[in-house]
């Protein structure tokens, strides 16, 4: 069981929080979910959250320089759809 002060500072969002958090539509939030591309989420009860940390980790894999950067590529890939 987590220790009382690592419950405390945990925050979660529900959806259309985070995707406004993320400057993305809460739909695109859902595919992302469901594709399996997109920030850790959780489900507790029947709804969907996401804490803030998991956001800013997912966000931040898609840090770049510039376009010349190499992991470019990949976060330019980061979300689309394999197929």
């Amino acid at each position: 069981m987590l220790d009382k002060p690592a419950q405390l500072t945990t925050r979660y969002v529900r959806t259309h929080e985070a995707a406004r958090l993320l400057g993305i539509s809460p739909r695109t939030l859902e595919k992302y979910r469901c594709h399996g591309c997109g920030p850790t989420f959780r489900k507790l009860g029947g709804r969907v959250v996401y804490a803030l940390g998991d956001l800013e980790a997912w966000a931040d894999q898609g840090a770049c320089r510039s376009t010349s950067d190499p992991h470019y590529i990949e976060a330019r890939a980061a979300g689309q759809v394999q197929r």
